[in-house]
């Protein structure tokens, strides 16, 4: 669990990164579970862009994303999600206690 510094600190970081990831159309797909799962571990702070034709909620697909990705939620910003999973082996973001 992710303290409030914590989280305004990966939001300050988050500002710096390029959407690079889309889910959307339909219901997440094994495939694109995989792929944010080896972002997450190469980069651990991702940007994911939710498309336009996503009819539903945003939170919830964000919850679900974290669940299936055993990710955080760090924010949602309009149509855009940013997820947090530190990599155990080899950390890159050194969070603030």
């Amino acid at each position: 669990m992710l303290s409030q510094t914590q989280k305004k600190q990966l939001k300050a970081l988050a500002n710096k990164l390029e959407t690079k990831y889309q889910v959307g159309k339909k219901d997440i797909s094994d495939t694109v579970i995989d792929m944010l799962n080896k972002a997450l571990t190469a980069h651990e702070l991702i940007k994911v862009d939710v498309m336009r034709g996503y009819e539903g909620e945003i939170e919830p697909l964000a919850m679900e994303l974290s669940l299936r990705l055993k990710a955080e939620v760090v924010q949602i910003v309009g149509r855009v999600i940013v997820l947090f999973r530190r990599n155990k082996e080899k950390p890159q973001i050194k969070l603030i206690k």
